[in-house]
């Protein structure tokens, strides 16, 4: 059983391109080839080899072996006990991210999972969905995640690449808090509160590491958000003030002016007319 899919444009992120089932006979073999999306093998019986990267993987029920886009890869049933395997194809922007996540990758692409009953219920699933009209995209990338968040979660436990240092992991979480809350009216006190550390301890640690205040940062970010909207012709400056987090404009147009150089209303007009100019 096998079914081809056509590229999702509806979900770019993370979408299904196909699945299926088959029972191989001995020394059934595909390849060397290489493929334009990933494809993820699930062995539900018997014993086979995936070669890949110089590498040879001799495999049996309970593995998974992941194709990756644009590699070589070989693979062959046993003569003997040949594998019967499942399989699903996909691709994304965030295809990558959660195969990580779950301890597959190029170099690592063979993963032991004992969970033939899930495999099996995701791809009756995936089968059944045919019978949907409207939203069988969506069902698919739904079931595809959900099949996925098995294999990150019961998966191996992979250690983050880079070991960030206490000071670095507090900062991304003062600009993660900022990137999230800019909008609103937020303080330094509400920001170190968030993070659970000392107010003055935390603006010492940021701008040790920055090099700037966490007052400053928080600024800068909302003008420069700011100078993003200025394109959208149906905002304001007043609606664009409120939605970087200032409600008086004349304090807005203040501190714009000091960050920029000019104010909100001639930055607009020099932005807009260099993008004519430009245009042109």
């Amino acid at each position: 059983m096998i079914e081809y899919l056509p590229r999702s444009k509806q979900h770019s992120e993370l979408y299904l391109t196909q699945f299926g089932i088959e029972e191989c006979i001995p020394s059934h073999f595909f390849g060397p080839a290489i493929r334009d999306h990933y494809l993820l093998h699930y062995i539900l019986d018997g014993e086979g080899t995936f070669e890949v990267g110089g590498f040879s993987y001799r495999l049996r029920k309970g593995q998974w072996f992941l194709i990756c886009p644009q590699v070589i890869t070989y693979y062959q049933a046993d003569v003997v006990n040949p594998w019967s395997y499942c399989w699903f194809g996909f691709d994304g922007a965030l295809a990558e991210t959660l195969l990580k996540q779950a301890g597959l990758t190029m170099t690592r692409p063979i993963l032991n999972f004992e969970g033939d009953h899930l495999i099996y219920q995701y791809l009756q699933l995936m089968n059944e969905s045919s019978g949907c009209h409207k939203a069988r995209e969506t069902r698919l990338t739904g079931l595809l995640c959900l099949m996925l968040s098995e294999l990150i979660e019961f998966g191996p436990v992979t250690p983050p690449e880079q070991k960030e240092s206490r000071a670095e992991i507090y900062v991304e979480k003062v600009k993660d808090f900022i990137e999230m809350n800019y909008a609103q009216k937020i303080t330094i006190e509400h920001i170190a509160n968030f993070i659970g550390l000392n107010r003055s301890y935390l603006c010492s640690l940021f701008k040790q590491q920055v090099n700037t205040s966490i007052q400053d940062y928080l600024v800068r970010y909302r003008i420069n958000k700011a100078c993003e909207m200025m394109g959208n012709a149906e905002l304001s400056i007043g609606d664009i003030s409120r939605s970087v987090g200032y409600n008086d404009s004349l304090l807005f147009s203040k501190i714009f002016k000091k960050v920029k150089g000019f104010s909100p209303k001639h930055y607009r007009t020099e932005t807009h007319a260099q993008s004519q100019a430009d245009y042109w």
